[in-house]
């Protein structure tokens, strides 16, 4: 069977396949020529011419689309040749056993993808992210232990209570009623002495020698 060629092509070099067949004299035009060869169309007419008949085969193709006529003699031959084989179911009988081994191959490729599925290793742990973010806080635990130092205070304190105490002593009580002390004067006695006797007689002296000058002693007058 061929599908190339021009209606009439293999008037030349001979009949096609299916006047060869039928035994008659291909003529111009001749609607089988294009699709069954001179070689081994008529083999395949054969089978076609047996199950659906030279006539029949020639009227349905007049009715199909030129386009289309070389996928239906296609069809015609391999039915044909199927019932030959099956005159029963014919086509039907391999279509079965096509679907039969789309169950089958279906069911294995099942199993097959259930047993990788119990065969696949772990997925390894994801590594652990470093972020770059803010430290943790920090707890009372994590502080360094520093044991604080014992520092001796007694020196630093002891020259100053020794000042203040020095500073705190009772002073003369001279300097309650305006009388400078002995050191002021210079340590003149005739102060002194003049002081007292103001004190207890009242008694003025007349004469009063500047202090620390050593003079003779002073007259002393008394108050009417």
């Amino acid at each position: 069977m061929s599908s190339s060629g021009s209606p009439g092509s293999s008037c030349g070099g001979g009949p096609c396949g299916a006047c060869k067949f039928l035994r008659r004299k291909c003529v111009a035009g001749c609607i089988f020529a294009p699709y069954f060869d001179s070689e081994q169309g008529a083999a395949h007419f054969a089978a076609v011419h047996k199950v659906f008949g030279a006539s029949n085969v020639s009227k349905l193709l007049q009715h199909v689309p030129e386009h289309k006529r070389a996928d239906a003699v296609v069809s015609i031959c391999f039915e044909a040749q199927a019932r030959l084989r099956d005159p029963i179911y014919g086509c039907v009988s391999h279509i079965v056993s096509l679907q039969k081994q789309v169950v089958s191959l279906q069911t294995e490729l099942s199993y097959v993808q259930a047993h990788l599925a119990t065969l696949e290793l772990p997925q390894p742990p994801p590594a652990p992210v470093t972020s770059s973010g803010s430290p943790p806080p920090l707890s009372i635990s994590d502080l360094p232990t520093i044991t604080p130092s014992l520092y001796e205070l007694s020196p630093i304190f002891e020259p100053m209570s020794s000042t203040w105490t020095m500073q705190q002593q009772p002073r003369p009580f001279d300097h309650l009623f305006g009388v400078p002390s002995s050191s002021t004067i210079g340590g003149s006695s005739e102060l002194q002495a003049l002081a007292r006797d103001f004190l207890h007689g009242g008694q003025i002296p007349a004469d009063l020698p500047p202090p620390g000058t050593g003079g003779s002693a002073p007259t002393v007058v008394k108050r009417e």
